[in-house]
């Protein structure tokens, strides 16, 4: 399978290293474009055996699986690059946040299409990522993008009009957990642990317990309630949470996350 990406930034990366690294094709199928020399040279030193491409036409005359991966800004003048170049037998995937498949598909006039919402942690094969067909697309091409994606992580199928809230929680989600792992570092250091130390238990805390919901298969509450013993360390804690709005915090995180999305998709 040859695959093409229009862009080279972090996403892109992510997924190429993802791709090979996973097996699923081998690195000299793999080239890809992008205007700042910066980062196109990143995407040939992270994704092992890719190569460049000297522009947007050549990516899409090359490969079989297109992969537009610029900024929603950007894309349109992306698709204008490539539109004369895709076969009726290419397809196209799209992870630009917020950029409906019909918008898609005038710019590019094609429509064997698909949009997908992947997040960074795909980079480690741990990305949480879903994806949604043009009505055009078939069978096999979601067999396809589920092959790519759960070589990655997770990947599900959903309906277009949920997309923007997947932008929303898995698509930033990880900073929001990155913000919360620094918060929980800082809080160690405060309370007296080397700072290593406290780096090292609050990311394994974080790994374990997202672990615990996913093999358990319990509700996050009833596992809360298991270490939550009456007037113990872990209410103490809680009751501060609730406090200062964590939860409350947290979701208007996503439902802002998720209102950019939608905006995004309806800037020209």
């Amino acid at each position: 399978m040859q695959i093409g990406f229009v862009g080279g930034g972090q996403m892109a990366r992510a997924l190429g290293r993802g791709f090979v690294e996973a097996g699923l094709v081998r690195g000299g199928d793999v080239r890809a474009f992008d205007p700042s020399r910066e980062a196109l040279q990143a995407f040939v030193e992270q994704v092992p055996g890719a190569s460049a491409a000297a522009g947007n036409a050549e990516v899409a005359q090359a490969s079989e699986v297109v992969l537009l991966a610029v900024k929603p800004q950007h894309l349109q003048a992306a698709c204008g690059e490539i539109r004369e170049h895709l076969d009726a037998d290419k397809l196209v995937v799209s992870i630009a946040a917020g950029v409906t498949l019909r918008r898609l598909a005038g710019w590019l006039n094609h429509r064997r299409l698909v949009r997908v919402m992947p997040n960074t942690p795909c980079l480690v094969r741990t990305g949480a990522s879903a994806f949604a067909l043009a009505a055009e697309a078939d069978e096999d091409d979601a067999l396809t993008v589920e092959k790519l994606l759960g070589a990655v992580g997770v990947a599900l199928r959903l309906d277009e009009s949920l997309l923007d809230a997947v932008t929303g929680l898995s698509g930033s989600g990880p900073a929001f957990v990155y913000t919360m792992i620094e918060a929980m570092t800082d809080a160690g250091v405060r309370v007296g642990l080397p700072r290593t130390a406290a780096a090292a238990l609050a990311c394994q805390t974080v790994r374990g317990a997202a672990e615990m919901v996913v093999v358990e298969r319990e509700h996050p509450a009833v596992l809360r309630d298991r270490v939550t013993s009456p007037g113990g360390t872990t209410i103490a804690g809680m009751a501060q949470l609730e406090r200062h709005g964590f939860r409350a915090a947290l979701i208007a995180a996503v439902e802002a996350a998720t209102l950019r999305s939608k905006e995004l998709g309806e800037s020209d």
